[in-house]
């Protein structure tokens, strides 16, 4: 379990491919101090948050992470999309005691949405992302969504889109600022909205 506050940034040093796809993460920034602390107390197998995935750590040496990650897990995120080069918003799970800062986020992505706008306001930017059917009935205006990992507020919902905002810290310190248009990002309903929905739809039946 995590609460979608990033902890640091990693960037992807290395893909290889050999019945399973893995992937070499080197840690770049520390945005927590508790990240930092906690670093030396990471171990092989704990879970990670890359970019909103969860992730089981099947090696480290110094500030390189390594994960495996499984087809499925290829086909539900856009991990397939990565290249060496790309940033990785790093999150560890959490302990019993710590802060829950964004709300609770599971790991399990459960679609990509295509980053349709980026509208500048105030210091902030505004992302514009178009909505499936898949999901539509889980987002609400002021409700929790996690983004790359990123615990949000949903703004406002259309038909076919909704936004969020990013506040300046938010975007210098996430891979939001590297985002572009048309660019496919790791979406995670919020879990009192699914378990809602799916009441719902249990007693409509």
């Amino acid at each position: 379990m995590f609460s979608g506050i990033i902890s640091a940034l990693g960037v992807v040093k290395n893909i290889t491919y050999d019945d399973i796809y893995s992937f070499d993460i080197e840690i770049k920034k520390i945005n927590l101090e508790e990240f930092e602390e906690s670093n030396n107390l990471i171990k092989i197998g704990c879970s990670i948050a890359c970019s909103g995935v969860c992730l089981t750590l099947t090696k480290k040496k110094w500030n390189i992470l390594t994960f495996d990650v499984s087809k499925e897990t290829m086909n539900k995120t856009n991990l397939s999309n990565w290249k060496i080069g790309n940033l990785v918003n790093l999150e560890r799970a959490l302990r019993v005691g710590d802060e829950i800062g964004g709300h609770f986020v599971t790991g399990h992505v459960d679609t990509v949405l295509e980053l349709q706008k980026i509208i500048e306001e105030d210091g902030s930017r505004i992302l514009y992302i178009k909505l499936n059917d898949e999901i539509s009935p889980y987002i609400a205006s002021k409700g929790s969504i996690t983004i790359e990992g990123i615990s949000l507020t949903v703004n406002e919902v259309n038909n076919d889109y909704f936004n969020v905002n990013i506040i300046p810290f938010t975007w210098d310190n996430t891979n939001l600022s590297k985002i572009k248009v048309h660019d496919f990002v790791n979406v995670e309903i919020d879990l009192l909205s699914r378990y809602l929905v799916n009441y719902q739809k249990k007693k409509e039946n």
